[in-house]
């Protein structure tokens, strides 16, 4: 897909939820707040920062045409959107917690990975589409537990003093094997290494909020999809309350829901089943 391809995609499938977030990628498209192009030595990967002054945001990420980088887009697009409800705060009401931060990027990743699948037509292109979804929840529920693991028994270890390299690969393997169920073909020792995240001192545990902020958006999602367009206010407001109440306030108030009770959480997981059990069922041998 190419990258208007993939802008005029995803403001349609954003439209299809709510106009005003549909109108808010259109704007960034059209002013250039998007900096994609794929050339030799440019960092991978997608960045959101939001300018509260001129009221303007800025995304930084590669577009080489694949579903993946479609999703990331959809994804960034989805933090700024988070910062644009929120802008007429007051400035201090406008700081979210890092356990929300991923809520609205990965709420408009799933509504375009989710148009994506249900609008292919050839059984290949669909099966793709469905394993770069799946792999997301891979990452989510399995890398990034392998990396909360590896950190709280750091945390544990240095407690004790300090702890060399070879301890540091021997705690990174050890939770790689626990969080993906010991099926791995490989490992990563020097995972703990290579991972920026492990080295941002001013938040521990920065790899946490990733899945906190996928389970919760895809409570939300589901949410949505039970209630349809007449949701897309509500979630407006569940945004611009993110700076001044709790995640467990939030949802009281916005979804009626107990955050302490299991069904919200279902909800979320039924929908990586269900990803899962279509994947598993095209790819079934008939015997």
């Amino acid at each position: 897909m190419t990258y208007d391809e993939a802008a005029i995609n995803i403001v349609e499938q954003f439209a299809k939820f709510s106009p005003k977030l549909s109108t808010f990628a259109e704007m960034a498209f059209e002013k250039r707040w998007i900096e994609a192009e794929d050339r030799p030595g440019k960092r991978p990967g997608g960045f959101c920062t939001s300018l509260p002054r001129s009221k303007a945001t800025r995304i930084f990420m590669t577009f080489s045409g694949t579903p993946s980088n479609v999703s990331t887009l959809a994804h960034e697009l989805g933090h700024g959107y988070h910062q644009h409800i929120m802008e007429e705060l007051p400035a201090l009401n406008q700081r979210y917690a890092m356990n929300v931060a991923e809520t609205a990027s990965t709420f408009a990743e799933l509504i375009v990975a989710d148009a994506l699948v249900q609008a292919a037509t050839d059984e290949q292109e669909k099966l793709a589409l469905l394993e770069d979804k799946i792999q997301r929840s891979v990452a989510f529920f399995m890398n990034i537990h392998a990396r909360f693991l590896f950190e709280n028994r750091f945390y544990e270890q240095r407690k004790k003093g300090l702890v060399n390299a070879d301890e540091l690969s021997k705690l990174m393997v050890e939770a790689q094997h626990e969080a993906f169920c010991g099926v791995l073909a490989t490992d990563h020792p020097h995972f703990w290494a290579s991972k920026l995240h492990f080295y941002l001192t001013g938040v521990p545990f920065y790899n946490f909020p990733y899945t906190f902020g996928y389970m919760f958006s895809a409570g939300i999602y589901a949410r949505a999809q039970q209630e349809g367009t007449a949701f897309a206010d509500k979630y407006d407001d569940l945004l611009r309350d993110t700076g001044r109440m709790t995640v467990e306030e939030l949802a009281q108030k916005h979804l009626g829901t107990d955050l302490t009770k299991p069904d919200f959480w279902q909800n979320a997981a039924n929908l990586v089943i269900a990803d899962i059990e279509q994947f598993m069922e095209m790819t079934a041998i008939e015997k």
